[in-house]
């Protein structure tokens, strides 16, 4: 007789004690609330920091447009609220709006060159080697990343009407008007100097992006785009604008804004003269505040600056979320 033995039989599972899963839920719900709220606590800090270094000047320039503040009540505390009566004093000086048309003049120039010159330098970095390629795109980044008040000190430099290499190299060419010509003592030159400035210093970072943004789109596009004989213009307005316009139209922005509240440079260069030539909305806030001893329009001209700003981005946007739909 056989006796048949059964080694591999699986170990009697042990019932679980009653209540044991209702409390691994729970300890698990504890945990996850845990990990949960932690994300929060280690970004509150940074979120706490914004606040107090955006929305707390915001909020105190508000204030103070509403207030009658000047060198008395910044010293002695004692400023009253009069209302917009400050809006109403910037918004019928016919100075102020000579500001605001040489401010859009200001911007639509720069971003114009700068958008233009940007797409092109993108066009040929995609088309370059790769010596090349890394050869422009390490100029660019050098370039940007120049502070800006010693690229301002360059340009100062640059032309000095005694010493500058720009009325040198003039001389040099049969130019002999622009012996001693000095260049910021004319507003136009200063203008110019500044819109050149403005677009040597913004052109690397649009220019990086825009390439960025090239080299996503898929070269089937362009090789089909060829064999049915479209031309070089032809490619670029149906097939590479449509593909990188999302970021075409961030850079924009960004240019807008930064062109649009362009203080340094001016500052630093020119101090908004000869004259007026160069005074845009935060030269004028500041010269209002600083000079006259008017915080209080100062703080109105910088709130008139932030919505026109606004107000210049939201008819972009509005329009160009249309023509996307009209696209569509």
């Amino acid at each position: 007789m056989t006796v048949v033995r059964e080694t591999d039989a699986p170990p009697a599972s042990h019932p679980r004690p009653a209540g044991a899963s209702h409390r691994l839920g729970r300890g698990g719900g504890r945990r996850l609330v845990g990990s949960g709220a932690w994300p929060y606590l280690l970004i509150a800090p940074a979120i706490l920091g914004m606040l107090y270094l955006l929305a707390y000047p915001l909020v105190r320039t508000v204030l103070i447009s509403l207030q009658d503040f000047q060198l008395r009540q910044l010293i002695q505390g004692d400023a009253r609220f009069v209302g917009l009566r400050n809006y109403e004093t910037l918004l019928t000086d016919a100075h102020f709006w000579q500001v605001v048309r040489r401010t859009f003049l200001f911007m639509a120039v720069n971003v114009t060159l700068i958008m233009v010159i940007a797409t092109l330098v993108a066009l040929v970095i995609e088309r370059l080697g790769r010596v090349g390629r890394i050869t422009v795109l390490s100029a660019l980044v050098l370039t940007w990343a120049m502070p800006v008040i010693a690229a301002t000190t360059v340009f100062q430099w640059l032309f000095h009407s005694e010493f500058g290499i720009v009325n040198w190299a003039l001389q040099q060419l049969g130019f002999t008007s622009f012996d001693r010509y000095p260049w910021f003592a004319h507003g136009t030159a200063a203008f110019t100097i500044l819109v050149v400035l403005i677009v040597w210093q913004s052109v690397p970072f649009a220019a990086i992006t825009l390439y960025s943004a090239l080299v996503t789109v898929p070269t089937e596009l362009y090789e089909s785009a060829r064999i049915d004989g479209a031309s070089a213009r032809r490619i670029f307005r149906a097939v590479t604008f449509p593909m990188i316009r999302p970021i075409f139209m961030l850079v924009f922005s960004l240019e807008v804004i930064w062109t649009f509240k362009a203080f340094v440079q001016i500052w630093v260069m020119t101090n908004g003269g000869p004259g007026d030539a160069t005074t845009i909305l935060p030269v004028y806030a500041v010269q209002t505040a600083l000079s006259s001893q008017r915080y209080d329009l100062g703080s109105a001209a910088s709130m008139v600056t932030v919505l026109m700003l606004a107000g210049v981005l939201v008819f972009y946007f509005r329009q160009m979320f249309r023509q996307e739909g009209e696209a569509l």
